[in-house]
């Protein structure tokens, strides 16, 4: 398993222009080292993009699907700080996601990462889950360049939640359901080529909308130590 724990939080938004420079400095010194601190909290990484959109995607694995919805957690969202509050203003197109982590497959951790958003139909869930858990991404983690795959299921009521944080944001932010992440420690070019082969594969072929691709790369990472994947 190449994911820290089993429950996780993603996110993905744009910046302002004339906020580039703040979030740069508020997300590396104060914010990734803040929620690195909550407990449970395991290690944050934050990518910027290299295809699609929005430009900048964050991931924060826990130790269980729980921790996101933990006292802890919603304490700091809370009692957000002065520069929090100065900072989310500069934000625009944001989603996130407050996931479980069905699944977990690879060697490890990739420089580069795609992330594929999408809608299945309920009456398909069941049935999907189970032929990515146990077909798909076991197929797709022994590709050539793949360091890593994984799918996610948001709590869509605990992703909701109004909390002071959410309240300073400009927007509605949207919540992606399901989500499968691939990591790769290949090079750019061929990586790309492998994610749209993969938007073709019959991997979504029962999606109930076309899955939204955006491909990555690492800018930051914090980790809380020691972590047990277990």
């Amino acid at each position: 398993m190449s994911l820290a724990g089993k429950g996780a939080v993603a996110i993905w938004n744009d910046i302002t222009p004339e906020g580039r420079g703040e979030f740069y400095a508020w997300h590396g010194s104060q914010h990734m080292p803040e929620r690195a601190g909550i407990p449970g909290f395991l290690r944050g990484r934050r990518y910027v993009a290299l295809e699609g959109t929005p430009e900048f995607f964050t991931l924060y694995e826990t130790v269980s699907p729980r921790t996101v919805t933990s006292p802890d957690y919603l304490a700091r969202l809370n009692d957000p700080t002065p520069w929090t509050t100065a900072t989310i203003p500069y934000f625009r197109n944001v989603a996130r996601s407050l996931c479980e982590v069905w699944a977990s497959f690879g060697e490890g951790q990739g420089g580069l990462m795609a992330t594929f958003r999408y809608a299945i139909d309920d009456t398909r869930a069941d049935d999907h889950r189970k032929r990515m858990t146990q077909i798909e991404l076991p197929v797709l983690a022994d590709a050539r360049g793949v360091a890593g795959c994984h799918l996610l299921v948001a709590d869509e009521a605990a992703s909701a939640i109004e909390t002071a944080e959410r309240k300073v944001r400009n927007e509605k932010i949207l919540v992606p359901r399901w989500i499968v992440l691939v990591e790769s420690w290949d090079d750019a070019e061929p990586f790309k080529e492998l994610c749209h082969e993969l938007l073709s594969d019959e991997a979504f072929e029962d999606v109930a909308t076309q899955p939204e691709l955006g491909i990555y790369r690492l800018q930051n990472s914090r980790a809380q130590f020691p972590w047990s994947a277990g």
